[in-house]
């Protein structure tokens, strides 16, 4: 046998680098596209670039239980893992209630319907309305 025939096929695994504008874009649409994909609801992005040092987008949907909230936000983390934006923090993820999934520069908050009325979070963080809810966020 040769020693091409000995050879590894196998190509070193690359380290993703840091994301850049694209990326973030990609990463932004790579959530939401998902978010769609597993038939979340009424899914609301909010642009916070230059607005808080959170992150750059917000979004914000809900799942029809527990259940598929815990599924969506299972999936998604490793949706964005899979897709070299590194690891994603999730927390709430035991009760399903109000999953925060954190991905950098993309916060996702899933909840279930009554706990998404409850805390309201698109009339605290909107900035497009009067001066009061902007002054609150």
């Amino acid at each position: 046998m040769t020693q091409a025939h000995t050879a590894s096929a196998v190509p070193p695994r690359a380290v993703p680098a840091m994301p850049t504008d694209t990326q973030l874009d990609s990463l932004h649409d790579l959530v939401m596209r998902q978010l769609d994909d597993d038939q979340a609801q009424e899914i609301v992005s909010i642009p916070l670039e230059g607005k808080s040092s959170v992150a750059d987008y917000m979004v914000i949907a809900s799942g029809r239980s527990t259940r598929q909230v815990a599924s969506i936000a299972q999936k998604l983390a490793e949706k964005v893992k899979q897709a070299g934006f590194g690891p994603v923090r999730v927390e709430g993820l035991p009760a399903a209630d109000w999953v925060l999934i954190d991905a950098g520069d993309v916060v996702v908050h899933l909840f279930r319907p009554e706990v998404r009325s409850f805390y309201n979070l698109e009339r605290m963080w909107s900035f497009e309305g009067n001066e009061a809810a902007a002054g609150r966020a």
